[in-house]
């Protein structure tokens, strides 16, 4: 039985729009990050020469799964918000865990685009001694840490309740739970099951959301499309100048 997403009577936050394109583009996005980097090891040194060899497949690496982290945050509101309607002490609790872990996420992965940076001026030993001796410095996001890997089996034990999902898509979803939290973090055979489970548990939450009350028309996912992309260039071109 699908889950009752919308209503045309109600509002809510994101909207049905931005809450299907982050539940169809972002989990795609995170796992393609997470596979680019898949053949180096995971420990902070590798995944810095690994940097100093393969700069561009590194950045893309890095850059993707920085992408589908912060795009995350409407599909997590989304699937937090159908939760709710039947069980929403489950979306409450699994939706703000994992919001504030998505915020750690991001905040590490500044921490990784500065690491690179000294990589690249003063060579991969000189960022690995400078990554080792700072590793463990308290700082107020360490408090974020465990919030997204209970975040995620919240969410997941709140979807089936509730029915939002099967019991596997349930799963699959607090499979995320075991992705690993850090700075300069790689690919192991963990993060990629994790982030495979992602995609099978949104983004066909995704394509029911688009066709609930209604499919969206040809015409209306060209313009939407197109208004996204020059959306991202403008805000990309200004944020250079800045």
């Amino acid at each position: 039985m699908e889950p009752e997403l919308t209503s045309s009577k109600e509002w809510w936050f994101p909207g049905r729009w931005l809450g299907a394109a982050s539940l169809i583009l972002a989990p795609p996005l995170f796992l393609t990050g997470i596979l680019l980097r898949v053949q180096f090891h995971f420990f902070f040194p590798q995944q810095l020469v690994a940097f100093q060899e393969h700069p561009r497949l590194m950045t893309a690496a890095y850059s993707c799964f920085l992408a589908g982290n912060i795009l995350l945050w409407p599909a997590v509101l989304t699937l937090g918000n159908v939760i709710g309607r039947r069980k929403p002490a489950w979306a409450i609790w699994g939706t703000a865990s994992v919001m504030f872990g998505l915020f750690a996420r991001t905040f590490h992965a500044g921490a990784d685009f500065l690491a690179f940076q000294v990589a690249k001026i003063n060579g991969a030993e000189s960022a690995a001694r400078t990554i080792s001796e700072s590793y463990g410095a308290f700082h107020v996001v360490s408090a974020l840490n465990a919030t997204i890997l209970f975040g995620w089996i919240l969410l997941g034990i709140g979807a089936y309740l509730s029915k939002t999902l099967g019991p596997v898509r349930s799963i699959a979803l607090s499979l995320m739970s075991a992705l690993m939290m850090g700075v300069l973090k790689g690919t192991s055979i963990t993060s990629v099951i994790a982030a495979s489970g992602l995609c099978i548990a949104l983004v066909p939450l995704g394509f029911t959301l688009l066709r609930t009350p209604t499919p969206p028309s040809v015409r209306n996912i060209l313009l939407g499309t197109a208004a996204g992309i020059l959306l991202v260039a403008a805000l990309f071109f200004f944020g250079r100048l800045g």
